[in-house]
């Protein structure tokens, strides 16, 4: 393994895609080291070191592709952004073979058990079950910990070349401090890192290392290596406590045998053959996801995904557009890279990408508030990220074309690549999905929108023991030059981030054939082929002969600050955009026992409004949420609730009559949605549709309230209902995606 800097590909990087990563990682350091949910563009201007005009592009195309959201000027990770973790933590595999494993052992050990894999000089984790306990001890998925302050960091270490342990002793000499780590608390006082040192000797004599209290006080662990077919370790199993119930010599004899039996049969879960994913037809990978008769059809743009340009079928040299600096195919070596960290480009570089990039846009300060998915120009990145453009037309040239100097060709298409790396090609392990970042459930392979059990499945897999022409073998030979680029750890310019060999960080998995990542994003090979070599030259992929993997570096996009989201975290702003639209309040209820108990709310501003409370609780019989709740229990648990209930007239409208409420709800069932015209209060009217997680169940409700002298009941479903189904197929798609490989952040848990 290395992370030493080494010199960058010849062909360079492309540079929309360079700087749309360091945005990103800004804005997560932002969330992570400073709680900032929203920033404002100057923010980023000043993190980035980038001019205005670009960082306004840059955010501009981000929005498109429903991977930051845009509020007045303000600037906010979306949890679509996952989709980009997603595509490493699935091509890796790991939470797929081991997050069974983690689970019994933390059943049994009644303690948290994460699993690690190293990035660079850090430690990043990959699987968390934790404890519920009121003093809770977890980390979030995407986290990063310095090696030398956890324990799986020496277990790690141990494998360091000398080149490793350089790049190490100069990260802590730039950051002694270790402020670079957002999510542990920084040091008081510089340390000398011989302890760490003796800490590696011990471990790799041992078997297993752990962790007294260096990253908090009261915080004890102890982690143990699981290795790959080759022997060497993949990643480190972590069991955490805290002083009052363990100190670290009595975890250790408590869990050391336990994780010990395990191990062996961990190492067989990653050796196992992975199961091969479904391909889609070149015209079935570009339609739009089809919806499952449990499921309301979506209304609203599916996420950018794997292809996204065009059929897979098209010519592998056909033009590629590439009217923003480093687009064109073929087009190499046009823009010098900048820092890796996201520091500032240098002068001359930074007039060059104002020229290519066009002319200064509105940026995202002139676009108003919730407009990202309502204007008209949304229509073109909808074919973008939908891949429903006519065969022969790249999709992102037509957002360009429709949206102009604002819309970065570039950036798109790499990120498209990046998710296209999620997915497998050879062997791996267990159940791991060919996602290109979020959707799941029972289905192995879907696409990254996890509306129900038919989505459509992602054709990523292509290619198996296809010949790789001398192109592609010449795409390995440069990426394996590169194999050791640096990067800024967070994006804070610490240590070098290093690029970690076969069989290290979780690039175990297979990996995908230049060829194969074309075909899947349906880009020319030689544009597909810079995409590549960038995420190379900055830590995000590795290549491997002939292949390419996402590394864990991919976590540091959003990932930790997103995953600790809850349920109506993520319903939030789909529900504020909705009441923008109708005018109207919106609620999300969930059933308890014979209630509903709403759970987060969206009033609307009117002289004459609804007005109900979190927490409020309503007969289900009587309301459109708990009809259509009801509705998604199946047919013995709904026949066993309407058997309880006992109906009673709560005004003249109110359905009393057991046979009846049970027709009623049959048909919110087969409708999908259920209308209540004044049953719980006279002039209060409220329309509902099912919210389903990822497997398709019925987890919540979403109504919208309205007084009854505001039209008819029919016109009132033929005013709100199609965007109540749209808005409900959003927060779908949020809720697969920031489900994919664990449960929710904190909040509510619904459907755990």
């Amino acid at each position: 393994m290395s992370f030493s800097p080494v010199p960058p590909p010849v062909n360079g990087p492309v540079g929309p895609l360079e700087r749309g990563l360091a945005v990103l990682r800004e804005l997560t350091r932002l969330a992570a080291q400073e709680g900032r949910a929203t920033v404002r563009p100057g923010d980023l201007v000043r993190g980035t070191g980038l001019a205005r005009s670009v960082v306004d592009r840059v955010v501009a195309t981000l929005e498109q592709l429903g991977y930051v959201t845009l509020d007045g000027r303000d600037i906010g990770l979306a949890v679509r952004l996952m989709e980009l973790g997603n595509a490493y933590l699935a091509a890796s595999g790991l939470p797929a073979a081991l997050g069974p494993f983690a689970e019994r052992l933390a059943d049994g050990l009644d303690e948290s058990v994460s699993v690690a894999v190293p990035d660079g000089g850090g430690v990043r984790f990959v699987v968390q079950v934790t404890r519920r306990r009121t003093m809770s001890l977890a980390f979030r998925i995407g986290d990063l910990l310095p090696a030398e302050r956890c324990s799986p960091g020496p277990l790690f270490a141990a494998e360091w070349s000398g080149a490793d342990w350089a790049a190490w002793r100069a990260r802590r000499a730039g950051d002694p401090l270790d402020t670079a780590f957002p999510a542990v608390p920084p040091r008081h006082r510089p340390d000398s890192g011989a302890d760490f040192e003796a800490r590696v000797k011990e471990a790799a004599h041992d078997g297993w290392a752990t962790d007294d209290q260096l990253i908090e006080p009261g915080l004890v662990a102890v982690s143990v290596p699981v290795r790959d077919a080759s022997g060497r370790i993949a990643c480190a199993v972590n069991v955490v406590s805290h002083t009052s119930r363990h100190d670290v010599d009595s975890l250790r004899a408590a869990v050391l045998g336990p994780l010990g039996a395990e191990v062996p049969a961990m190492e067989a879960a990653l050796a196992a053959p992975r199961r091969r994913p479904a391909v889609l037809a070149a015209s079935t990978a570009s339609a739009a996801p089809a919806a499952s008769a449990a499921s309301v059809a979506p209304v609203a743009p599916v996420p950018w995904g794997v292809g996204a340009f065009g059929p897979a079928g098209s010519a592998p040299g056909a033009p590629s557009g590439g009217d923003d600096a480093g687009g064109g195919a073929g087009a190499v070596g046009t823009t010098p890279l900048g820092p890796a960290a996201g520091g500032g480009l240098p002068a001359a570089d930074e007039t060059r990408a104002e020229s290519a990039l066009g002319a200064p846009s509105s940026g995202p300060s002139a676009q108003p508030a919730g407009s990202g998915r309502t204007r008209s120009a949304a229509g073109a990145a909808s074919a973008a990220v939908g891949g429903t453009s006519a065969v022969g037309e790249d999709p992102a040239r037509m957002a360009k074309r429709e949206l102009g100097a604002g819309f970065l060709q570039s950036l798109a298409r790499g990120l498209a690549v990046l998710r296209a790396l999620g997915g497998v090609e050879a062997t791996g392990w267990g159940e791991t999905r060919a996602v290109g970042g979020a959707g799941q459930g029972e289905a192995s392979a879907v696409e990254g929108v996890g509306r129900s059990e038919a989505r459509s499945v992602e054709g990523v897999g292509r290619s198996v023991g296809r010949a790789v022409d001398g192109e592609a073998r010449a795409v390995g030979d440069a990426a394996r030059g590169a194999s050791g680029a640096a990067g800024g750890i967070g994006g804070a310019g610490g240590m070098a981030h290093g690029l970690v060999g076969a069989g290290q960080g979780g690039g175990l998995g297979g990996g995908m054939t230049l060829t194969a990542v074309a075909e899947a994003t349906g880009l020319a090979r030689a544009t597909a082929r810079r995409s590549l070599l960038t995420l190379v030259e900055l830590g995000y992929a590795e290549a491997d002969g002939r292949t390419f993997r996402p590394l864990p570096r991919v976590l540091e996009l959003g990932y930790a600050p997103l995953a600790e989201l809850g349920f109506t975290d993520i319903a939030q702003p789909h529900m504020r955009e909705l009441v923008r639209t109708v005018h109207e309040s919106a609620s999300l209820a969930v059933l308890d026992g014979g209630d509903i108990r709403y759970i987060a709310r969206v009033p609307t501003v009117r002289i004459m409004s609804v007005n109900i409370t979190i927490g409020t609780r309503f007969p289900a019989y009587a309301t459109s949420m708990g009809r259509v709740l009801l509705a998604g229990l199946d047919a013995d648990a709904r026949a066993a609730h309407l058997a309880d209930v006992r109906p009673r007239p709560l005004t003249r409208h109110t359905v009393t009559s057991v046979p009846e409420l049970a027709r009623v709800v049959e048909r919110a069932a087969a409708e999908g949605h259920a209308l209540v015209d004044q049953e719980l209060e006279e002039g209060l009217r409220s329309l509902a549709v099912p919210v389903r997680d990822a497997r398709g169940r019925v987890v919540a409700a979403l109504n919208v309230a309205t007084h009854a002298g505001r039209g008819t009941a029919e016109s009132v479903r033929g005013e709100l209902l199609p965007a109540l189904r749209a808005t409900a197929a959003r927060i779908e798609a949020d809720l697969a995606t920031a489900s994919a490989h664990h449960a929710l952040g904190a909040g509510e848990r619904v459907g755990a």
